[in-house]
């Protein structure tokens, strides 16, 4: 039997997406009447499709259930309205003040690496050291000379011929990567782009379905580092990721700026040298 692909198990239609979002937020239809301020009845009707909502209506629920802008757009759309959020290319003039702040965090993340990537780890900025480490780490990689187009880091960690040779505990770093990938999208309720990104991850080489799902007799690290080795040199580092705190603008809510601290004296030493 075909197992169906995320995109497939997807429900459409504004009843469906409502109940659906209130299902993934853990909310009864009570819970959601109570945060919301609209009746127990009329948010049944609203799923059942007895009652249709308004625009002001569509916003009040969501806003409820902390949907992100980008599924509020898909909820008005369901509703029979334009979308609210724009998506605007970070280059947007309008955005200039937020490009500064993210250029200033960038520069004092130096010495050690930090880069932006939007919610697909598709590379949209890096700051010198992030660079420099890339090239250093890429160096000698056949298959960093056929790289083309902009650069998807889980991409290039996941694959045979990019940055995995260059990791030590790649399993521990994809297994981790792909399961909180995979668990963030379903929870923002994956549009067609973000459920096509993540079945297409799941084909990969050596990518076992499994790693979808958490294994809750597995005991977490406090914290998971990402064991670069090149030659005589190892670099351990780990993560932190940022986000921007009440964007108004789709680009800017999917936004994450991920820095790299040394989590040894050895590399602390490499970054402080180079």
């Amino acid at each position: 039997m075909r197992e169906t692909s995320v995109a497939e198990r997807t429900e459409s239609g504004f009843g469906p997406m409502l109940r659906e979002w209130r299902r993934r937020r853990g909310a009864s239809q009570l819970e959601l009447a109570l945060r919301s301020g609209v009746s127990q009845r009329h948010v049944s009707f609203l799923e059942s499709g007895r009652a249709r909502p308004s625009r002001e209506m569509v916003g009040q629920l969501a806003g409820a259930l902390d949907v992100p802008l980008r599924q509020q757009n898909a909820l008005m759309l369901a509703a029979g309205f334009a979308p609210v959020y724009r998506e605007r290319d970070l280059g947007a003039p309008e955005l200039g003040v937020v490009r500064q702040a993210i250029d200033h965090m960038l520069k004092q993340q130096e010495p050690y690496p930090a880069v932006v990537v939007d919610r697909l780890w598709n590379l949209i900025n890096a700051n010198e050291p992030a660079n420099r480490m890339t090239a250093f780490l890429l160096d000698g990689v056949p298959g960093a000379a056929k790289r083309t187009g902009r650069p998807n880091l889980l991409r290039s960690i996941l694959s045979r011929d990019l940055l995995r040779t260059r990791i030590d505990n790649w399993e521990d770093v994809a297994r981790h990567l792909v399961r909180s990938t995979y668990a963030e999208i379903l929870a923002d309720g994956g549009d067609e782009e973000a459920l096509r990104f993540i079945d297409e991850v799941m084909t990969l080489p050596d990518v076992p379905r499994a790693w979808r799902h958490q294994r809750f007799d597995e005991t977490p690290t406090p914290m998971l580092s990402v064991d670069f080795r090149k030659g005589d040199t190892r670099l351990r580092l780990f993560t932190t990721i940022a986000t921007l705190g009440t964007p108004q603008d789709i680009t800017l809510q999917e936004v994450r700026v991920e820095c790299f601290f040394p989590a040894d004296e050895a590399t602390e030493r490499f970054f402080r040298r180079s």
